[in-house]
């Protein structure tokens, strides 16, 4: 294994996603936004990002985080040389136009495609997909700056690859946005300036382009309280004059560079505003919308959180599976007790099989649910976002899919990453192997962007409540006519059942946790997270059965190279049937008996 090139990627599952189960090349590609890609287009551009991000960006991953980031005199962060080379293949391959549209310049890549790419940038170096999202950024100012403002920032952003960052996070409010305090003072026009600190902000600062972009959350004088007083401010690190030029640094600051747990090449800081020279800044679209602006925002952010738990998994998963296949330990169990029998290759222990189905399942089924989450949004961008019927009901889906992508993908996947490690034993947690740093770099995921329990209220109060559980019971239907419709026929009778005992299970915990709502909100804060996890274990249940009944109709006669793929897609489903299903029936007992206790708990008994 090699330290210097240690991501595996797993195109051939992307491919089956995107291909085989989406069919994006008959319902996506060629049509409306992307009418100019075609399939075999598509599949260049990802092949192409899977060779570079398997030498060029996974080159970094070790070395940037041993050689940490560096603030210079001007309190400036500086990129260890590694992390720059990187950055500057990416530019230099031209991908910085994947997920821009036509009309920026970009090649118009569906959302699926864009996600696919993140994939493998993430998996290969999750610090080096960060520092792209300026890219995002752009996007967001064409789509909801004035003309104005797009004149006055999108070119030069796009020439030049500038950086971007969201800002919201305060250090006295935490995920509490609405408690923030930072303050904007009108001067003219769309013209505002800034005061305040913000903490934990990737990409607050780094060296490596022309200038940063930050989309900063902050009140005006006079404002409400709580995050309907929010407003959206475009505050460039470099003032930008009208006519696109840069001019005089902006009165933005690096304070603290955070020294973290894990990915530690990301540069995370605490920026202050207005401290020494005015922060400038312009309020988007002239409007004060500010955190229904910045929900564009963090929609995206979660969705590449989730995306990237999975990479790590799929990598994790795939290394220790290379390693279960050369290690020689220990003899066959029915051999235990003699001493002379020869020894196996572990992968041939059933313990080892066991760890090793849990994280291929997992990370099969994570990316089952993230790309059936980023083909809604191909079929919502088809259909001209919001405003049509249709559309509006398929972006509901898509909201109540972000908490699970988010939320299950980042928790699970720190759980299945214990696993990968103890796969390969002592091995695993010594750096000559990249698993420590896989968990390091992973961990933050289940508590950025809106912790797990901060994803399960959301599902909860907003997703499934915001209309009367419409949209879920929509998904619902969806699974029971799976199980209906008999898909896999014989193959996966059995698992069709499970699943839909699973389905009731899970309906009846909803309906155990809404009557105990009447007695007290504190029910979801006890079992909201249980919640998350077991829809999220279903509706993944699902999808690999659908995954399963696709592979079972092509195994007859597929290639023999294609043979072991299909089979092990069955076996997914298989083994997710009857081994984390039953989970579902333990946790809605669970919620039935969900009580109140512990907050009748002294404090001083804790």
């Amino acid at each position: 294994m090699s330290n210097a090139l240690h991501y595996k990627s797993n195109v051939r599952d992307l491919y089956f996603n995107l291909f085989e189960v989406s069919d994006i090349a008959n319902g996506v590609l060629g049509h409306g936004a992307f009418a100019s890609l075609d399939e075999e287009t598509a599949r260049q551009v990802l092949s192409e990002v899977d060779k570079l991000a398997r030498t060029e960006i996974a080159a970094s991953f070790f070395e940037a985080d041993r050689d940490p980031l560096r603030q210079g005199p001007d309190g400036s962060v500086l990129l260890p040389a590694s992390l720059k080379k990187s950055l500057k293949a990416y530019y230099d391959a031209g991908f910085g136009g994947l997920e821009l549209p036509e009309h920026m310049g970009g090649i118009g890549a569906p959302p699926s495609l864009i996600w696919a790419a993140f994939e493998l940038i993430a998996g290969a170096n999750p610090s080096v997909a960060f520092y792209l999202f300026g890219t995002f950024i752009a996007k967001i100012i064409d789509r909801l700056g004035t003309a104005e403002q797009k004149a006055r920032f999108l070119k030069a952003h796009v020439d030049q690859c500038w950086g971007g960052s969201m800002v919201l996070t305060e250090p006295d409010a935490g995920s509490d946005v609405g408690a923030g305090r930072a303050k904007a003072r009108h001067v003219e026009g769309d013209l505002w300036e800034i005061e305040g600190t913000k903490r934990f902000i990737t990409n607050g600062d780094f060296d490596y382009p022309a200038n940063i972009i930050h989309l900063v959350l902050a009140r005006p004088e006079g404002a409400d309280v709580g995050t309907k007083g929010l407003s959206l401010f475009i505050v460039p690190k470099i003032w930008v004059e009208a006519d696109g030029r840069l001019g005089e640094p902006n009165g933005v600051r690096v304070s603290k560079l955070e020294k973290k747990m894990g990915i530690k090449a990301s540069s995370t800081c605490e920026l202050v505003f207005g401290e020494d020279r005015p922060a400038r800044g312009l309020l988007m679209g002239n409007v004060h919308d500010g955190i229904r602006q910045m929900f564009h925002v963090i929609e995206n952010a979660r969705m590449a959180v989730g995306m990237k738990s999975m990479a790590t998994l799929s990598t994790a998963y795939l290394n220790a599976l290379d390693y279960a296949k050369v290690r020689v330990q220990g003899a066959d169990l029915p051999e235990a007790a003699n001493k002379r029998a020869p020894r196996v290759r572990i992968i041939e222990h059933p313990d080892v099989k066991r760890m090793l189905m849990s994280c291929k399942a997992h990370a099969e089924g994570m990316r089952a649910l993230a790309f059936f989450t980023a083909h809604i949004q191909d079929q919502v961008e088809l259909l001209g976002g919001h405003g049509d019927a249709r559309a509006d009901e398929l972006d509901k889906l898509n909201d109540l899919l972000l908490p699970l992508v988010k939320g299950w993908n980042s928790d699970r996947g720190y759980d299945q990453l214990g696993i990968a490690l103890q796969i390969i034993g002592g091995s695993g947690y010594i750096q000559d192997y990249p698993f420590e740093q896989y968990i390091r770099d992973q961990k933050i995921d289940s508590l950025y962007e809106g912790t797990t329990h901060i994803q399960a209220l959301d599902l909860i109060f907003r997703k499934i409540a915001r209309d009367g559980g419409q949209t879920l019971q929509g998904l619902a239907q969806r699974v029971q006519a799976s199980v209906q419709a008999e898909e896999g026929g014989e193959t996966l009778a059995e698992e069709r059942k499970l699943l839909g005992k699973a389905l009731a299970d899970l309906n009846g915990m909803l309906m155990a946790l809404l009557g105990k709502l009447g007695e007290s909100p504190y029910h979801v804060g006890f079992q909201g997270n249980r919640v998350l996890l077991a829809l999220a274990d279903v509706v993944v249940a699902w999808l690999l059965l659908r995954h399963a009944a696709i592979a079972a109709g092509k195994l007859p006669g597929a290639k023999a190279s294609d043979k072991p793929f299909y089979t092990g897609k069955v076996a997914s489903a298989r083994w997710w049937c009857r081994n984390v299903l039953p989970g579902v029936t333990l946790a809605r007992k669970m919620v039935e008996a969900s009580d109140l206790g512990l907050m009748d708990m002294p404090e001083e008994a804790w």
